[in-house]
């Protein structure tokens, strides 16, 4: 949080826009109320707190929304880190090619130096576009990105607590999308996230696999198809494990991941749920 604070604080502008910064704390304790209130004492930058006590993503998010002002709305995580030209980057890219949305790139930064493995598999490498490439709705994250608030239906719930843990974000993005929302990419507005190294193990990607599939049903475009896909893949990456392990441990956990999302893609279609809680 701090260090997200910090890079926040001078983002160029050139003049062109200002910028407010709103912290939601999801904490039913408020744990960061008072870093928060003591760093804004220091801050040139507006920085308005705020909390939503019941654990739930897409409550929080839409709390930071109903605190948010100004006609753009950009969101980072709490574990990210931008460049010092992160909002001018989307700003202007999404005047240049007149979109309602941009997003960057999230880059890893680890805490420590990670198992070889963890580096030849790129677990936590996320794709990446060249600037202006149109970005489909089920590439989209709230990680890093910038949009415009008319996109924003009054009264209606930008993003749907039914996605209580994951998921809400690529719901948002297709459902903007579905109205005709264009998001373009910005390979600039670069963002990094922070990977300690308690994420640096195969339990916590494989829970992060269970995770992810278990929402995945929620999503009402093309049930049928990607219920099909699920029920395909899950005995083709079965067989095909043993031999895949040959080929080394990466190799090996990045198809088992790819079985465990679709496994628990079919659980969750059953009611099923493995995991049900994000580990920090």
């Amino acid at each position: 949080m701090e260090k997200l604070l910090h890079g926040l604080r001078n983002q160029r502008t050139d003049g062109l826009f200002s910028y407010s910064v709103v912290v939601t704390d999801n904490d039913p304790a408020k744990s960061a109320m008072e870093f928060v209130k003591e760093f804004s004492k220091t801050s040139q930058t507006r920085i308005v707190y705020c909390f939503e006590t019941l654990p739930n993503i897409a409550l929080a998010r839409n709390m930071a929304l109903a605190n948010a002002e100004g006609d753009f709305i950009a969101f980072i995580d709490d574990d990210e880190c931008p460049v010092n030209e992160w909002l001018w980057y989307l700003w202007k890219s999404c005047q240049d090619y007149g979109v309602e949305g941009v997003l960057g790139p999230v880059l890893p930064s680890f805490e420590k130096e990670p198992p070889d493995w963890v580096r030849k598999g790129k677990f936590f490498d996320r794709p990446t576009y060249k600037t202006g490439f149109q970005v489909n709705w089920d590439q989209a994250r709230t990680g890093n990105v910038l949009f415009k608030r008319e996109i924003l239906i009054a009264g209606e719930s930008a993003f749907r607590t039914e996605f209580d843990t994951a998921g809400e974000d690529v719901d948002f993005f297709r459902r903007m999308m579905g109205r005709g929302c264009k998001f373009i990419w910005c390979n600039e507005g670069v963002v990094h996230e922070l990977v300690p190294a308690s994420r640096c193990n195969r339990t916590y990607l494989l829970r992060r696999a269970l995770l992810r599939g278990s929402n995945f049903h929620k999503h009402p475009a093309h049930r049928l198809k990607n219920a099909a896909k699920s029920i395909i893949a899950v005995p083709c990456y079965l067989v095909a494990l043993p031999v895949l392990a040959l080929l080394g441990q990466h190799v090996f956990l990045t198809y088992l991941i790819k079985l465990l999302d679709h496994a628990s893609r079919l659980l969750a279609y059953l009611g099923l749920r493995l995991v049900t809680e994000r580990q920090t």
